[in-house]
């Protein structure tokens, strides 16, 4: 990884907005702010947030948010409250959370569905591939994560 690029968000309003990107609705873009505190609201519990005040805290404007508002934010997004109170669960749900972005994309889960069942030897080679071509196009190494 770069010193440009860390390894996971690592402010609150850096964590929301990835979640916001990240965790997108099946076939579409982004939630929308109203959206998230709509969902909140009408969740049951006795915790209600306002989609300006999302908004604040996705830009770093707010920054001091209670707890019920982690949990009610976590839970819509479908990650524990630690995500946004312990930077060693940031890294360890970011890395989750990349993996199941890459395997959304057809062509990456069509790979990991067809090598499976291959031996061990031939999963070896299969990665030597893979890490020389992610570093002939200069892509950061994920091995550490």
């Amino acid at each position: 990884m770069t010193e440009a690029e860390p390894s996971a968000p690592a402010t609150l309003a850096d964590k929301l907005d990835y979640l916001f990107r990240v965790m997108r609705p099946k076939g579409g873009g982004e939630h929308t702010y109203r959206e998230v505190a709509q969902q909140i609201n009408d969740s049951g519990t006795d915790t209600t947030i306002s989609a300006s005040y999302l908004w604040q805290l996705r830009r770093g404007e707010k920054t001091n948010p209670t707890i019920k508002h982690i949990e009610a934010i976590a839970k819509f997004f479908g990650v524990p409250p630690s995500y946004f109170l312990d930077d060693t669960a940031t890294e360890q749900i970011t890395a989750q959370l990349e993996l199941l972005a890459a395997m959304r994309d057809n062509d990456v889960r069509e790979i990991a569905t067809r090598v499976s069942d291959l031996s061990p030897n031939a999963l070896k080679m299969i990665k030597n591939v893979i890490e020389n071509t992610r570093q002939l196009e200069g892509l950061t190494d994920n091995s550490e994560q």
